[in-house]
């Protein structure tokens, strides 16, 4: 490990060269088969750590300003790997475009995510959760992760069109998102892009499962068309949409992109964020005890709302906590468009430049003690010890994920609405296991619900 001066504080960046490289593979069978802990393992090596992703060299940014750099420059690291890889599904949306044209997507739909749009197209959030909880019984078990994802397809369906949902055409649409997400990990982590061409059952059943989705979801678009006016969905809003310089609007194959975009973010990682809350609050009775309080007076028996999260300030601390330990984008990679400086290195332009929020997260010199659920670290003095960059869920700079209020008020209203009635017990013998795939996910979390 090397040391290069840093000249805006005068410290040290550290630079090193991560172990375990194996001839022509490089660090490829590491990060296929235990991705977490490999990346974890990294920040001990240096601020920046050299990998080998096959022959090819790449860097991974482990330091929270490093990190900061390459997000906050998106002209000299731009989006590839697994963004050229999400095209297939996501199109040219605003998660993936680059340069200009994220630039004018962006500035045509932020205003679609002010307050009182978020407000509005979470005004149902809590009704639909205690429809779905309505029907539970205390003493069944259900695999609350599968739970969540179904209830978020929904959420995020309604908040996209509001009304006239077929719950059978949704559940379909649940069922493609989910092979295709799975498909483009798995593209994703074999970059040479021959498997993919193969005629594989799996990559039979991917496409299948692409044009499905696509098709279902133009077909709600067209059902709509441009001229319904009075609804206040999110659909309407990126209808509606223009420039405000230009007058210039999306066209229907941005609109559908756009709705695709908003489908996998507002369920996938949402509902992944949830099945670990309740997870993190069945196995630890302090932080499930002290939520249910809060709810009860704030909300002394009534459904939650958009106003009542200010009375919440516990329950969204556990959330950020959960975030923490599990971020649902838990690796994300950017390419340098032209030779720079990167932590005392010289970076030639075209290298790959990993950034993990889930190294920074578990790291011990930015969160002491980082595998401990602690929801005491976003509250008074102690938030401010936090280093500025070190909680990275929703990315940063122009490209940071432009839905992040909207996710968090969403898990924020499900976790008050299902902790006013119910607690969530694990299964005995449960146990946790991590699914790195397109989102980090829970896997199979069998709890038992009990009525409170």
């Amino acid at each position: 490990m090397s040391g290069i001066r840093r000249p805006a504080d005068g410290l040290t960046w550290r630079t090193g060269v991560a172990p375990g490289a194996l001839p022509l593979l490089g660090h490829v069978p590491a990060l296929w088969r235990y991705p977490l802990e490999f990346l974890a393992s990294l920040p001990a090596h240096g601020d920046l750590v050299e990998l080998r992703l096959g022959p090819n060299r790449a860097y991974l940014a482990a330091h929270p300003e490093l990190v900061r750099e390459v997000l906050l420059n998106p002209r000299v690291y731009d989006k590839g790997g697994v963004f050229d890889k999400a095209r297939q599904l996501l199109g040219n949306s605003l998660s993936v475009s680059r340069g200009e044209e994220h630039r004018f997507q962006r500035r045509l739909i932020q205003p679609a995510f002010r307050p009182a749009k978020i407000a509005a197209y979470t005004s149902a959030v809590a009704a639909d959760t205690r429809r779905v909880t309505d029907s539970w019984r205390s003493g069944e078990t259900q695999d609350i992760s599968d739970t969540m994802h179904a209830l978020l397809m929904r959420v995020a369906a309604r908040t996209l069109f509001s009304a006239g949902l077929d719950d059978a055409l949704i559940e379909e649409a649940r069922r493609c998102l989910r092979t295709v997400s799975h498909g483009i990990y798995k593209r994703t982590m074999a970059p040479l892009g021959i498997m993919e061409k193969l005629p594989t059952p799996a990559n039979r059943a991917y496409a299948r499962a692409n044009g499905r989705l696509r098709q279902i979801v133009a077909d709600m678009i067209a059902r709509r068309g441009r001229s319904e006016t009075g609804q206040e969905d999110l659909l309407a809003t990126l209808l509606q949409a223009e420039h405000p310089e230009t007058g210039e609007k999306l066209d229907d194959r941005q609109v559908l992109d756009q709705v695709i975009t908003f489908l996998v973010a507002g369920s996938e990682t949402t509902a992944s964020t949830l099945a670990f809350v309740f997870h993190l609050m069945g196995t630890l009775p302090e932080v499930e005890k002290q939520v249910h309080a809060e709810v009860d007076e704030a909300l002394r028996d009534r459904t939650p709302g958009y106003d009542d999260l200010p009375g919440l300030p516990y329950t969204r601390s556990v959330i950020t906590e959960a975030l923490r330990l599990y971020p649902p984008s838990w690796m994300a990679m950017r390419v340098t468009t032209q030779d720079v400086g990167l932590g005392g290195r010289t970076v030639p332009a075209g290298t790959m430049i990993l950034y993990s929020a889930y190294a920074l997260h578990h790291n011990p010199a930015l969160f002491p003690d980082p595998e401990h659920f602690d929801p005491g670290r976003w509250e008074g003095d102690r938030l401010a010890q936090v280093p500025r960059g070190a909680l990275l869920p929703f990315g940063a700079g122009t490209h940071k994920c432009i839905g992040d209020v909207l996710a968090l008020t969403e898990t924020a209203l499900i976790v008050a609405t299902v902790a006013a009635r119910w607690r969530l017990r694990p299964v005995p013998g449960t146990r946790l296991r991590l699914e790195p795939k397109a989102t980090l996910e829970a896997g199979p979390l069998p709890m038992v619900l009990e009525r409170r």
